[in-house]
């Protein structure tokens, strides 16, 4: 794995990529207007990049795209890799590895998650706060090594609490609905059951998502502080529960875009 790292980092390095400061990940049916605002882009696509996996999902770009963004160095994924598209945890968070060795301080991460807290609404925000690991593996077992960081790494606190209030801070100033909120990460790709919903909401989740875990693990695991936006995109009530259609999830992301990059672009401009 070290590697791997090293051979994809020096290739971005060679292609231009040098000493971003902000690592961000886009997440599903978002990053088309963050990325308007990444000014001098220089875009490499992931299927050039040692080692990188190549997104299969038809709404993931699969592009890295490194610029500035309110003077700042910033380094975006958009498009990222799940699970359950058959990759392996250690290839889905590789991207996370190389960020941090490429020199990224802070990582900002987005997606698309079912809102299973019927007090908010689809199309809102809401702020991680904190999340409930239900993926059937860890991008953190098998061998560790130290120059990542160690064995047992501590999890009290995986979102940052300084990024946390700084966009708590913003969205008031911008008047911007923020929830703050428990999320939940399942394998996928299948959506859930009314059972299902029930339990997830019941041992205290508030959004339901099949990717970001195993990037805050990565991150947490190199000393790598993060924070992270779900869009609720669809409405998980088990009494009332209706198809869910996926262009319509893509749309409402879409829909909600213009804030999260408002907060996203806000908070940049502050690190």
């Amino acid at each position: 794995m070290i590697h791997e790292i090293k051979e994809a980092t020096e290739y971005l390095k060679k292609h231009g990529v040098l000493a971003p400061e902000v690592g961000v990940i886009l997440g599903t049916g978002l990053g088309n207007r963050f990325v308007e605002k990444i000014k001098n882009p220089i875009i490499i696509n992931y299927n050039f990049i040692p080692y990188f996996p190549v997104s299969t999902v038809e709404f993931h770009k699969g592009k890295l795209i490194y610029g500035e963004v309110k003077g700042k160095k910033v380094l975006a994924m958009q498009g990222r890799f799940h699970y359950y598209e058959g990759y392996t945890m250690q290839q889905i968070t590789l991207p996370v590895r190389v960020m941090k060795m490429l020199g990224v301080k802070q990582l900002l991460i987005s997606n698309a998650a079912g809102n299973m807290n019927m007090k908010w609404k689809k199309g809102d925000l809401m702020l991680i706060d904190d999340h409930i690991n239900l993926q059937p593996d860890n991008p953190l077992r098998g061998e560790n090594f130290e120059v990542l960081g160690p064995r047992f790494p501590d999890m009290s606190q995986p979102y940052s609490k300084k990024l946390n209030d700084k966009l708590i801070k913003i969205a008031k100033d911008k008047k911007i609905k923020l929830h703050k909120g428990v999320y939940v990460a399942v394998m996928g790709p299948n959506l859930e059951t009314r059972a299902e919903y029930r339990f997830l909401h019941q041992i205290g989740a508030d959004a339901v998502g099949m990717s970001t875990v195993p990037e805050v693990l990565v991150a947490n695991h190199m000393s790598l502080p993060c924070c992270a936006i779900s869009v609720l995109t669809d409405d998980c009530d088990p009494d009332n529960l209706k198809p869910a259609v996926i262009s319509e999830i893509i749309a409402i992301a879409g829909k909600a875009e213009g804030k999260l990059t408002e907060l996203y672009v806000e908070l940049i401009s502050k690190l």
